[in-house]
């Protein structure tokens, strides 16, 4: 580690623990969570690498994280981010024939976060990135992308149509435009009007606007004709909830996600009983976990495939540089046509 530094530029969590609270990912001044440092560069441990970081994605869960309603607890001083691209150029024993490849991370619990010059992972959680893959898409290349293929696959395996909310999310797109090539009817729920035509041409079959007065109605007619039983929601408020009662039967409810505030509370308790429906969630984390090797390097394999042809695309609102987050993070956030990117 001879030519790397010996500090660096990061971005720290001020919180520790959990907060205990549950307002969803919006923030309006990142200060009150972040702060700006230069501390050590880090050093890996057995299996662990060094990465240096050329691009890290913003993800709804850094949010949720950052202010302490995430599913695992903040280390105050730490840098924040759990998602980046970048070059291995130091490794803990038993990694160090990774050194110099370029990667896609993701950041293991209580390791040093991608929201800084250097960042330190569990080597099994980077993946070797081709070289027709840009700084960006790998940057994305884990969080939604593998939760899009592992999701998508259970709607699959349940019928031919599914419910995806959230639908303009770069997660949402990715899963639209996959239902498309496998063959499966998605039905888009989105909040503006103006995403309508873009997502049909991405091949959605339904596309509803969740501020439409005759929204339920309309869902309604269009469930009992395709059937969807599966609902991937990011968004789980009770209009999710009025969605979900109005599917047909062994319906299943999966939230990965909860952009509302609101609580929703569950009304139609006989369909739990009488016709099957199942409310569950799923963590990327917990499919990998479970997941056998020999699947997750298919799914990888396919994932940079489509990356690499033009199948699926990073949509980027911003790019961020790093020493700017802090400041101007809450601000670009407010462009929803895309990820937040941060750059060293």
């Amino acid at each position: 580690m001879s030519d790397i530094p010996t500090t660096m530029f990061a971005v720290l969590q001020k919180g520790d623990g959990y907060s205990g609270r549950s307002d969803g990912p919006a923030i309006s001044d990142a200060s009150e969570y972040l702060e700006p440092a230069d501390i050590a560069v880090p050093t890996p441990g057995p299996g662990q690498v060094l990465i240096k970081l050329r691009v890290a994605s913003v993800n709804p869960s850094d949010l949720h994280f950052i202010k302490g309603e995430y599913g695992q607890p903040r280390l105050k001083g730490n840098p924040a981010g759990f998602e980046g691209c970048g070059d291995i150029v130091a490794a803990g024993a038993g990694a160090e024939k990774m050194v110099g490849q370029r990667v896609s991370f993701v950041v293991a619990q209580g390791c040093s976060g991608a929201w800084a010059e250097y960042a330190t992972t569990d080597a099994i959680n980077c993946i070797p990135l081709r070289p027709d893959v840009s700084d960006d898409d790998g940057a994305a290349q884990i969080v939604n992308p593998l939760t899009a293929m592992a999701m998508v696959d259970i709607a699959r395996q349940a019928g031919d149509a599914f419910v995806v909310s959230a639908a303009t999310s770069q997660l949402g797109k990715l899963m639209v435009s996959l239902g498309r090539d496998l063959g499966l009817k998605t039905i888009a729920l989105v909040r503006r009007e103006e995403a309508v035509a873009p997502l049909k041409e991405m091949g959605a079959a339904e596309v509803l606007v969740t501020t439409d007065p005759e929204l339920l109605q309309k869902f309604a007619a269009i469930s009992a004709e395709l059937k969807p039983r599966v609902f991937l929601d990011a968004v789980s408020d009770q209009l999710s909830e009025q969605i979900f009662t109005a599917m047909p039967n062994k319906a299943r409810w999966i939230s990965y996600g909860k952009l509302s505030n609101e609580p929703p509370k569950l009304t139609q308790m006989g369909q739990f009983i009488f016709m099957g429906k199942q409310i569950e969630g799923f963590w990327l984390t917990s499919w990998m976990r479970s997941t056998p090797p020999a699947d997750q390097i298919r799914v990888v394999g396919e994932v940079q495939a489509r990356f690499a042809d033009g199948r699926w695309k990073t949509d980027v609102s911003a790019h961020l540089p790093l020493r700017d987050v802090v400041s101007n993070l809450a601000e670009a956030l407010k462009k929803t046509d895309g990820k937040v990117m941060i750059t060293p």
